[in-house]
């Protein structure tokens, strides 16, 4: 009896020691107060780097976080993917690499905040904006839409899953989440206010009841739509002109607290397009002045980290895909390492710490080496280890075979041809093959704007093979909807007719490292479509980069991992590869190359190859010699552009009837000899912008390619941080200077509306201009 009150008085000392502490946790707030955010009470300035848990190897995850607190951050902000936690549709993950309630931990551990960012939708040049492929299925899908009913009721119990993992660790529960957002960037899609009230109650309903809700979206577009009980923030990158980004938001919320809930330290990279770099000096120059405005930020990225695997987006009109590597040329490079910028930030915000704050210690790097070169000697033809054949009389993308990600092989018989035939397909997404009886005819590519190819004569029965590989699925705006391989069908064109050709044998060939691992090697040299394998020993593990040079494209696994993609057009050449994936002993390694190596050779290198373009001329619209001819051309709108930032709207004396349209800048606002421009809208006769996602550039008198990436297709990506520069490298062409774009069919317009670069410069902002439009092609 004594020892049963004695346990008794001990259970009773514990349960009181419990409800002090967690009492004492509960009675934390965090909420804008006037023009500052208050932590129980107290002015806190949020500074926050952004790191995504699924780029970063679950080793190094505290590693990365101990890096931003040196560099001078006090918060975490995160998304959740949901294509990440629900590959499966109805099976979630929140296991190993996708643990993230334990990265919240180490957060938390760390002594640091977090912000959580759950989407649905996230961008974040990840594959369909973090949305699951299986949506897709759908043949009238409507994502970000309140009237899809499998959109929401699948939204909404992903998002209470991540309610189940995450609402614990809010703030006012003793954890350390301090806010989460609503949506993403949802103002550059729509102003539904009623879709994103039913987003914020879920987040409500899933349990995050007690923490502050904030969205995020551009200081052009914010107003679009207001929504109760959710903080605005702003997005803007490097060198922008902070008074100009908060101009309005500060006549509309005087007394509220200012954030960046996006200052974009860098840029991402596309297949075949420059290496993207943000200066220094831009970058700290305009952190600086927010910290003098005691303006909270969250760096994205301060750590990008790697897009391993089948995950990487990309962006459409024009379509272009991103690279494996994430590096984002953030503070801290790929591989967790400090760059300049890093030492940047440290010294810059040692100065502006919150009180009873001091930057983190700089843990120390991960181990490195390198590997000598070794060969790939087992081989595995593609066409020689198909899986078993789906049968379709109508060609489909793979969505419709249960395929999400990786490549396709289309099949058909061709009758015999008198003579040389067109083959159309509607549409390549994204990149094919094209072969006659096993001959390699030629290939199709989506970001270079083709869908077809001439065939040679067919002079008896013959197996037409279009073998289509996947890239990103677009992450941002209305061509989200996505799907891979063809979309709608494949016909054959004769001077005579043109049929649409049936009767497909369809194979499917996914990303599973299963998949990869199962085909028949041998030692035999490959021909074409291939896997190459072997296994190389190490005595020592650390992280090193794979040289991917001589290869042509595709993807690697090694040790069951997957690395991501690879394509010889670069800009990346190189893959990251985690000393943490790697043993001591005996490794193997996988490469599937669509394309074949010049040599099946690898070697891990010091030091990443993020930079190197194999073919310049690609990324010219103007081809060797041409020259537009306005000679005869009436223009439609003659006139001045205000100085200054902000779109400039242009209304015409009555709208007109046409399909190609050319803006001619005839000087600039400094008396420079360059043009530069973000973004061009064209008006329809209802006012309504014309959509972009028809639209094609096939004109640019000059334009930066190699320095920058400011090739003149950026003026309707809907980016408004990235602009089309003329030529300044290697020659400075003085004006005018003339972009000509096809909107895709004849509409009637009545206006465009143009905005300036956004950044802190002036330099090619256009003053002087001349508009034209016509129902025909230009002449060159």
């Amino acid at each position: 009896m004594a020892k049963f009150f004695s346990g008794l008085m001990l259970i009773s000392v514990l349960i009181l020691g419990l409800n002090t502490t967690l009492s004492s946790q509960n009675s934390r707030t965090f909420a804008p107060g006037q023009n500052t955010f208050l932590l129980d009470g107290k002015p806190f300035v949020i500074r926050a780097g952004e790191l995504h848990y699924p780029r970063i190897p679950r080793p190094y995850w505290e590693q990365r976080i101990q890096m931003c607190k040196a560099m001078g951050m006090n918060t975490i902000c995160i998304y959740i993917f949901w294509n990440y936690h629900e590959q499966v549709q109805g099976k979630y993950d929140f296991t190993g690499q996708a643990d993230v309630a334990e990265f919240v931990r180490l957060i938390q551990k760390n002594g640091m905040y977090c912000i959580v960012r759950p989407g649905p939708y996230v961008c974040a040049e990840w594959d369909m904006g973090g949305l699951p492929w299986w949506l897709l299925k759908k043949k009238d899908i409507s994502v970000r839409d309140l009237n899809d009913p499998l959109y929401m009721e699948n939204a909404t119990k992903f998002i209470h899953e991540v309610g189940k993992q995450l609402a614990p660790y809010q703030l006012q529960n003793g954890g350390n989440i301090i806010m989460v957002q609503v949506e993403n960037e949802y103002a550059v899609w729509g102003k539904d206010v009623k879709y994103i009230s039913a987003i914020r109650d879920e987040i409500r309903k899933a349990g995050f009841d007690k923490v502050q809700l904030l969205r995020c979206d551009w200081s052009s577009n914010f107003n679009n739509y207001q929504i109760d009980g959710v903080f605005s923030s702003l997005n803007f990158g490097a060198g922008s002109n902070i008074e100009q980004q908060f101009k309005l938001y500060s006549q509309l919320y005087p007394d509220m607290p200012k954030m960046c809930g996006e200052y974009w330290s860098g840029w991402f990279d596309y297949w075949g397009r420059p290496h993207e770099t943000r200066s220094v000096n831009s970058f700290i120059g305009s952190m600086k002045d927010m910290m003098d405005q005691k303006i909270s930020f969250s760096l994205y990225m301060a750590h990008g980290g790697t897009t391993f695997g089948q995950w990487g987006g990309a962006n459409s009109p024009p379509y272009r895909t991103n690279v494996a590597s994430y590096d984002y040329d953030a503070p801290i490079s790929e591989a967790g390492l400090p760059t300049e910028k890093f030492y940047a930030v440290r010294d810059l915000l040692k100065n502006y710490l919150n009180e009873g704050e001091s930057l983190g210690e700089i843990p120390a790097p991960k181990v490195t080496t390198v590997i000598p070169e070794f060969a790939l000697t087992q081989t595995a033809s593609l066409f020689e280890n198909l899986p078993k054949a789906n049968i379709s009389e109508d060609i489909k993308p793979m969505e419709f075979f249960d395929q999400g990600w990786g490549s396709i092989l289309y099949r058909t018989k061709l009758k015999p041809t008198a003579a040389k035939s067109k083959l159309v397909l509607t549409d390549v997404h994204d990149w094919a093959l094209v072969y006659i009886d096993g001959k390699l005819i030629g290939k199709v590519e989506r970001r270079l704007n083709e869908n077809s190819i001439d065939l040679p004569v067919i002079e008896k029965e013959s197996q037409l093979d279009i073998l289509v590989e996947g890239m990103g699925r677009v992450n941002f705006d209305k061509t989200i909807i996505d799907r891979k391989g063809i979309t709608e069908e494949v016909e054959l064109k004769t001077d005579n007719e043109t049929a649409v050709l049936k009767n497909w044998q369809i194979y499917n060939l996914p990303v599973d490292y299963s998949f990869q691992k199962s085909v028949k090697f041998t030692t035999a040299k490959a021909e074409g479509p291939a896997w190459y394998r072997t296994e190389f020993n190490l005595n020592k593990v650390g992280d090193t980069y794979l040289d991917m040079s001589k290869w042509g494209k595709g993807m690697v696994w090694v040790n069951g991992y997957n690395l991501g993609r690879f394509w010889k057009i670069g800009p990346q050449q190189t893959l990251y590869m985690p000393g943490c994936w790697l043993k001591k002993g005996t490794n193997e390694i996988i490469v599937l190359d669509l394309e074949g190596p010049s040599a099946a050779k690898i070697a891990g290198i010091a030091k990443p190859i993020l930079d190197k373009i194999n073919n310049y001329d690609v990324l010219l619209h103007r081809k060797s010699g041409q020259t537009l001819d306005l000679s005869n051309e009436t223009p439609l709108k003659t006139g001045s552009f205000a100085a200054g930032q902000g779109w400039k709207t242009i209304a015409f004396d009555k709208s007109i009837a046409a399909r190609f349209v050319c803006l001619e800048a005839l000087s600039s606002q400094k008396g420079d000899p360059f043009t530069t421009l973000a973004e061009i809208e064209i008006t329809g006769e209802n006012g309504v912008m014309i959509p972009r996602s028809q639209m094609k550039l096939i004109y640019a008198d000059s334009e930066e390619v190699t320095a920058e990436n400011n090739s003149a297709d950026r003026v309707f990506d809907n980016q408004e941080s990235t602009f089309w520069h003329t030529a300044y490298s290697s020659q400075k062409p003085e004006h005018p200077h003339q972009i000509v774009i096809d909107l895709g069919e004849e509409v009637k317009i009545s206006g465009f509306r143009c905005l300036p670069r956004t950044d802190n410069s002036e330099n090619g902002v256009i003053k002087d201009f001349k508009f034209y439009a016509k129902s025909t092609p230009f002449k060159f």
